[in-house]
């Protein structure tokens, strides 16, 4: 049974940042690609940021880029968030997830329905 842990959400002030981290368990981590979803009150969840199995490759959403940096520690079987020069329409609850090890591209890796394994999510509020 997969486990997917999310932690380091908080509220932090627009311009600041946070780490998110999440912890994997129950299947080898390094065969598979991650990635972080985002809801916001109301909304469905969104694609944020995503990295390959091998770390290589990372992908995000048009509004992330530049401020997001995903990353990955196959060792320790941890996923990481770094979010910088935050805003408050990045307040949502932010969700880790582990794709389901198919061959995906482009926009199709960024789809819900290619995870299949996703954290309870962490609350993330930026105040302006």
């Amino acid at each position: 049974q997969v486990q997917l842990v999310e932690s380091g959400g908080g509220l932090v002030q627009a311009g600041g940042s946070l780490r998110l981290s999440c912890a994997a368990s129950g299947r080898t981590f390094s065969r598979y690609a991650m990635g972080w979803f985002r809801q916001a009150p109301g909304k469905e969840r969104v694609f944020v940021a995503r990295i390959s199995r091998n770390g290589i490759s990372t992908d995000y959403t048009a509004s992330v880029k530049g401020r997001f940096t995903i990353s990955r520690d196959d060792d320790r079987n941890l996923v990481y968030l770094q979010m910088n020069n935050l805003k408050p329409e990045d307040t949502a609850v932010y969700y880790c997830a582990q794709d389901n090890g198919e061959h995906c591209s482009g926009y199709a890796c960024q789809r819900v329905a290619n995870y299949n394994y996703w954290g309870q999510g962490t609350q993330v509020t930026v105040s302006s």
